[in-house]
């Protein structure tokens, strides 16, 4: 199987577990599609019209040039707020229909990903991605959203190992997050071991390298998604480079996020 063809499957079966998560959701804002979740002024049908506007807009820098250059001219009158104004727009739908919107958005882009010319990079609000690279960017934010939805509702989601996509998008964006705050990009390499929920162990970097990051892969892609504090993971720094990484890491586009605050035990 084909990178692009193993992360399209990985990619399909975090939205089917999502999309079983809030089928049987009524419209009540108790346990239902306008419960709020963790993201500040988010219910569940922003989440999930959120990831159905994403795709759609995924699928535009995939096949319709004048499409896309559209979405990108509105997103520029407005660029801190557009992503909060289209979530709050889908979300205004009916449960049938948002969820109808996001599993047609959904297939769709993943046959755009497929027919994509080899070689070929697709456009995007960032540096330009291969359809492989847009795969696995749109499973880093599928897995994220679902997380919230998972903690608005009280349910606890599997830990899978296709996990390993988000932490290998969170390595490659270590440049990014440094950057993104105005920070100096580390020269030195900083060696990665994260054990995955399996037992396998994720590496990257060289095994030499005087600075690294250990601990679980889960927790590192919380911690990269903003949908955790540090202090609540288990990941362990070695050097200074390593830990002001985990203090800014970011594996999506756009400003750095609040992040979540620690939590208080009870």
């Amino acid at each position: 199987m084909s990178a692009l063809e193993t992360v399209l499957a990985d990619l399909r079966a975090e939205s089917e577990q999502l999309d079983a998560l809030v089928a049987p959701l009524d419209d009540s804002d108790t346990g239902g599609w306008r419960t709020p979740t963790p993201a500040p002024g988010w219910t569940v049908a922003h989440q999930i019209a959120h990831l159905a506007w994403t795709d759609d807009t995924a699928h535009q820098a995939a096949t319709d040039k004048a499409a896309w250059d559209a979405t990108v001219l509105a997103a520029m009158e407005d660029p801190d707020g557009f992503v909060d104004a289209e979530a709050a727009r889908g979300a205004q739908a009916a449960p049938a229909d948002l969820l109808a919107r996001w599993r047609t958005a959904r297939a769709r882009l993943e046959q755009a990903l497929r027919a994509h010319p080899a070689g070929e990079k697709l456009p995007w609000y960032g540096p330009p991605m291969s359809p492989t690279s847009m795969a696995t960017a749109r499973f880093m934010e599928t897995w994220a959203h679902a997380r919230d939805v998972a903690d608005a509702l009280g349910v606890t989601l599997p830990r899978e190992d296709r996990v390993r996509h988000v932490v290998h998008l969170g390595i490659r964006t270590r440049g990014f997050a440094f950057a993104g705050r105005g920070l100096d990009v580390p020269a030195d390499p900083i060696q990665v071991a994260l054990v995955l929920p399996g037992g396998d162990v994720h590496e990257d970097g060289p095994a030499d390298a005087a600075q690294s990051v250990r601990g679980s892969a889960y927790d590192f892609a919380l911690l990269v998604t903003q949908r955790v504090h540090r202090a609540d993971t288990d990941l362990v720094a070695v050097g200074p480079d390593a830990d002001r990484w985990l203090d800014v890491a970011q594996a999506f586009a756009g400003p750095s996020g609040e992040g979540r605050p620690p939590r208080v035990d009870a």
